[in-house]
């Protein structure tokens, strides 16, 4: 199989999956239930237009509330998926993880993975650090807002070069500043950051991370500059947030002690 025949079937997988997901929210949002896509393919959801942006994903990630966690049982299940009880058992019930017989097969029959899985964050996204999403999940139809996204990627303490070029990514599409869905806000992830000094370290490195990546991401003279000054405002706006007393206590620590969660990944939490 030659390497474009392979590159279209990746295509075409990725592209299934992100309908898959869509299929999911739709159908939550008919029984009065909130879903929405959570890392790689919320960046998918945002900058589904730019080539440059597309990559593999190996499952879907996808944000409820944990008071609805009955009915994204029920949803699932109706669905044709089968719950992974122990990814709850083992996360206090903050995450869920839902599988199926992987239906992205070729011509040839051949899959393009094992399973499809789905997990689903409830209330609040924890890996290195935790965002809590509660308030912000009905923001967008499709996925948590454009900022949240762009958190998720920048609060890891060790990422992935696809978790830098990810949240390049997302800058390099935004329209616009503010609290909107879709536009990028300054203001909200300084205050994310004003309220744990170890989220605010690792953001403020990442973002230099992305500066760093800024001349071989292939962007036009254009983008690169809208990417400069968002990266410039982001930057000063953790800055220049008001920080908490916790905050300014944990400063004086550093880095002496560990300033991000040691949490075991599950099966397919987020990418």
């Amino acid at each position: 199989m030659d390497a474009r025949h392979v590159g279209g079937r990746l295509m075409e997988t990725q592209d299934l999956m992100a309908q898959e997901g869509r299929r999911i929210i739709d159908w939550a949002r008919a029984r009065g239930v909130v879903l929405r896509l959570l890392g790689g393919f919320a960046v998918h959801e945002y900058c589904a237009g730019s080539v440059a942006c597309r990559r593999q994903h190996l499952d879907l990630d996808l944000a409820g509330l944990r008071r609805q966690t009955g009915s994204v049982v029920e949803t699932f299940a109706e669905l044709g998926y089968e719950e992974r009880t122990r990814v709850r058992v083992a996360t206090g019930t903050g995450q869920a993880q839902f599988v199926r017989e992987c239906v992205h097969g070729g011509a040839d029959g051949v899959r393009a993975h094992d399973e499809d899985h789905v997990d689903v964050f409830f209330d609040r996204f924890r890996l290195d650090h935790v965002i809590d999403l509660r308030e912000r999940l009905a923001r967008h139809p499709y996925a948590v807002p454009l900022t949240d996204t762009l958190a998720m990627k920048l609060q890891m303490h060790d990422p992935e070069a696809r978790d830098v070029r990810d949240a390049l990514m997302l800058l390099a599409t935004v329209s616009g500043e503010g609290p909107a869905a879709g536009d990028v806000d300054p203001d909200y992830l300084g205050t994310l950051c004003a309220h744990d000094w170890g989220l605010f370290y690792d953001v403020s490195r990442n973002l230099q991370r992305v500066r760093e990546a800024l001349p071989g991401a292939g962007l036009g003279d254009a983008e690169r500059q809208m990417v400069t000054q968002l990266l410039a405002r982001l930057t000063g706006a953790i800055d220049a947030a008001p920080k908490s007393v916790a905050w300014r206590l944990r400063a004086r620590v550093g880095t002496r002690l560990r300033w991000w969660d040691d949490v075991e990944e599950q099966d397919g939490v987020a990418a």
